[in-house]
């Protein structure tokens, strides 16, 4: 009989020997729910972005001019999740389930009191932003709408988004994949609902999605605290009172991931006020070609999750060698799976941006864009990959400043020339070789492998 996979992982923690076939296989069996999961996510941005881009390209250029600002939101989440998520991942490599419960204690609160800050300043902020990135009186008033109601519920998002990680940490990748394709699912009812039978379009669009993150969050809350084998909370009376081990341990991953987002989005922003100037029908298909992309990236994020977890795990254990061979097989299969979705991509590049947008200029444009992308998503892919196995071995730091150098260096500074003679084409020219670049630097940080020495290993075991 074969191994499962929680057979597979009680192998790593336990030192037990894994065969290179037995190690494929678990890549793939952690891997699968995460890219579902991801794939979720991108059919809910996909199911967002068609409804309201069917409203007119007016209705789907005030997301676009706002996403920007929320992906830096989202990216400060996701920072924090991290910096406690990673932990569990190595508790779990030492066979410390208590230490694992303590450390998800402190991330519910910890995760609540910065989700609640976001939430108050996000919303401080919405009636000014679309003015402040260049919007005009056309599409103003829906994006501030739209930005002030994905604030609202920013605390649900975190919540979900905390929770997932940390079951995903703990390779239980199945149970957040479900929810997140359930999540897709509510999306599609309360979108439909608002959107349509209620007849509040862009603003319909912002409270479906804020209703399925709020239900999924709390769904996934109630498995990890009350049904979770290992973590779940009801086994043991404990403080959630965050401790100063554990804070400095999630500053240290955190830190850099949060300065990194709020470069990287920075540039994002940027990028947003470089196109904003080509006009409506520039800003939609920007919108819209990077919400079609995504079906061809979130893949590679789905398999970066699985990495962390198989990273983060072996180097809890104490097996740097075994860390490194599920780097290396990790980014190998989001590389090859990214790259046919490429080929994908460029085919049918004109039927995606159809499904988005019912505007032949937007199509045509978008297609256009999208066809340059394809040639980039092999190194995006080993990008993503790599620095998902980087951040389950605590190294953040270096993959921070990798990423936010080959932003601006090499993506933001030539596209501020090349915009201006090339439009968004030129702007997409600069993007896919920046991502190209960037694949570049991080295999050759794998390779090297420096980045197994961020955080000592515990327990040592065979390599094998």
């Amino acid at each position: 009989m074969a191994a499962t996979k929680d057979i597979l992982l009680k192998s790593i923690r336990n030192g037990g020997s894994l065969t290179l076939g037995q190690q494929i296989r678990l890549c793939l069996m952690l891997s699968y729910p995460a890219i579902l999961a991801q794939l979720s996510s991108v059919m809910m941005q996909y199911i967002d972005a068609s409804m309201v881009g069917h409203l007119g390209p007016a209705a789907g250029a005030s997301i676009g001019l706002v996403s920007t600002c929320l992906w830096l939101f989202g990216g400060f989440g996701m920072a924090v999740t991290s910096g406690f998520s990673v932990q569990v991942a190595h508790l779990f490599g030492a066979n410390d389930f208590a230490g694992a419960r303590s450390v998800l204690r402190q991330a519910l609160v910890c995760g609540l009191g910065f989700s609640l800050f976001l939430a108050v300043v996000g919303m401080s902020i919405s009636p000014f932003l679309p003015y402040w990135l260049g919007g005009g009186q056309d599409i103003g008033p829906d994006a501030s709408s739209y930005f002030f109601i994905m604030s609202l519920f920013m605390p649900a998002m975190l919540m979900d988004w905390t929770c997932a990680a940390i079951l995903q940490a703990s390779g239980n990748m199945k149970v957040p994949s479900l929810l997140s394709i359930g999540m897709c699912l509510l999306d599609v009812v309360f979108n439909y609902l608002f959107i349509y039978i209620l007849d509040m379009g862009v603003t319909g669009a912002a409270l479906g999605s804020g209703m399925a993150e709020l239900i999924t969050g709390a769904a996934m809350f109630s498995f990890l605290a009350f049904k979770s084998p290992e973590l779940n909370l009801r086994q043991e009376k404990g403080s959630y009172r965050p401790t100063r081990v554990v804070l400095r341990k999630a500053l240290g991953i955190s830190g850099p991931m949060a300065f990194q987002n709020l470069l990287m989005r920075g540039a994002h922003i940027a990028s947003t006020v470089i196109v904003a100037p080509l006009g409506t029908i520039s800003i939609a298909a920007n919108s819209f070609a990077i919400t079609a992309e995504s079906f061809c990236y979130m893949p590679g994020y789905g398999i970066a999750d699985a990495s962390t977890t198989l990273v983060g795990q072996s180097i809890g254990a104490g097996r740097r060698s075994l860390a490194k061979r599920f780097a290396w097989i990790t980014t190998g299969l989001g590389m090859g799976i990214m790259g046919l979705l490429a080929v994908l991509m460029y085919i049918f590049a004109p039927q995606m941006m159809g499904l988005l947008s019912p505007d032949a200029e937007v199509i045509g444009l978008g297609s256009r864009v999208l066809r340059i992308e394809a040639f980039a998503e092999l190194g995006y892919a080993a990008s993503i990959v790599a620095y998902g196995a980087c951040v389950g071995a605590g190294d953040t730091k270096w993959p921070s400043i990798m990423n936010f150098g080959s932003m601006w260096i090499i993506r933001i500074i030539p596209a501020i020339f090349l915009t201006r003679v090339y439009g968004l084409v030129g702007f997409w020219m600069c993007m896919a070789v920046e991502l190209s670049f960037r694949g570049v630097i991080f295999l050759i940080r794998l390779y090297r492998g420096r980045w197994l020495d961020a955080t000592p290993g515990g327990k040592q075991a065979p390599d094998n």
